[in-house]
């Protein structure tokens, strides 16, 4: 059996994904071996790429991917949740400093993983892990969403926001989810009400949608004048979460509210260590909503492999792609 393996590494920001053959890596105590069937792409992938990424920690030389779907093939000293031949996916690398999933192994910590779907394949798992967790700790963990309440997802098209869609329904909400005229159908599909940010102010659709009370929770996936937004539509005593909480925000619609505010930061438990059985127990929930045809994914159609990477990463940076991106490893 070969001890080496083939992977994408990073030598340079911006620079070249090259097909490098490094050692494979050996399952410590407490992890597991997964020879890696996909590796899904994310947004945060090109700005660690481009060294825009400062809370990411990945040092160079690096191996990029976070999201991964996979079959263990070892596992290391107390182990006892997983065993060869199990089928998994998590966020399991690709910033600090830990090897990511564009390569054929991964020794990855076991808290982090969940068994695979059944109903799902290698592809579909892939992309869920960042964005479920992102939505779930927005959601549940932070905003504890109650059976009838009303749930704004900005960008409810994208990775994040088609999730949080799903999420938000299987809880019981009444949902509604900005997209563009082109992704109208995406959410309704879903059983959402969608909202044309481009042709309606906030005011305007708080006033058709809510009689001009606000939603109970607003998911921002966007960031930046979305944020803004969020707190413009708010409902009294509601709350507002983000994952892209940056820039410098005015707190004061926010404040006549009474509202409240929470950050997710998705990637704190992979770089202090703290939390991480919480990954674990939050892909079993995406794992049951998915058997019970409550949670999908949105997949671009175009195939990828390590050696068509750049490929992948021009779809995912020039707007064409239809869904999240995915890299088939093996």
């Amino acid at each position: 059996m070969s001890l080496s393996m083939q992977a994408l590494v990073l030598s340079q920001y911006n620079g070249p994904l090259e097909l490098t053959e490094l050692p494979r890596p050996q399952p410590r105590r407490g992890e597991v071996l997964v020879r890696i069937a996909a590796s899904g792409l994310n947004p945060l992938d090109t700005k660690i790429r481009a060294g825009a990424a400062a809370h990411a920690k990945h040092p160079l030389p690096l191996v990029l991917g976070i999201d991964m779907a996979g079959t263990v093939e070892a596992v290391g000293e107390g182990v006892v949740a997983f065993k060869a031949g199990d089928q998994v996916y998590g966020m399991t690398g690709g910033v600090g400093g830990m090897q990511g999933s564009l390569a054929q192994f991964a020794a990855v910590d076991a808290d982090l993983l969940a068994l695979k779907p059944p109903s799902l394949s290698m592809r579909d798992a892939a992309v869920l892990p960042l964005a479920f967790i992102t939505a779930y700790s927005g959601i549940v963990d932070r905003a504890h969403l109650q059976a009838g309440q009303t749930v704004l997802v900005h960008g409810g098209a994208g990775g994040v926001g088609y999730l949080a869609v799903q999420l938000a329904l299987a809880l019981g909400a009444r949902v509604f989810a900005t997209v563009s005229e082109r992704d109208r159908t995406v959410v309704e599909a879903l059983g959402a009400t969608p909202i044309d940010y481009r042709t309606q102010a906030v005011e305007q659709y708080v006033a058709a949608m809510t009689q001009g009370k606000g939603f109970d929770l607003v998911v921002d996936t966007v960031g930046g004048a979305t944020l803004d937004a969020s707190f413009a539509a708010v409902k009294h005593f509601g709350h507002v979460v983000s994952a892209l909480g940056w820039g410098t925000h005015a707190l004061a619609p926010l404040s006549f509210r009474e509202a409240t505010y929470s950050g997710v930061f998705t990637l704190h438990a992979l770089l202090s260590g703290e939390g991480r059985a919480h990954h674990g127990e939050m892909l079993r929930v995406a794992a049951q909503l998915a058997e019970q045809h409550k949670l999908a994914p949105r997949v671009d159609e175009r195939r990828f492999d390590l050696a068509s990477t750049e490929a992948a990463y021009q779809a995912l940076t020039d707007g064409t792609a239809r869904g999240k991106i995915v890299v088939e490893v093996v």
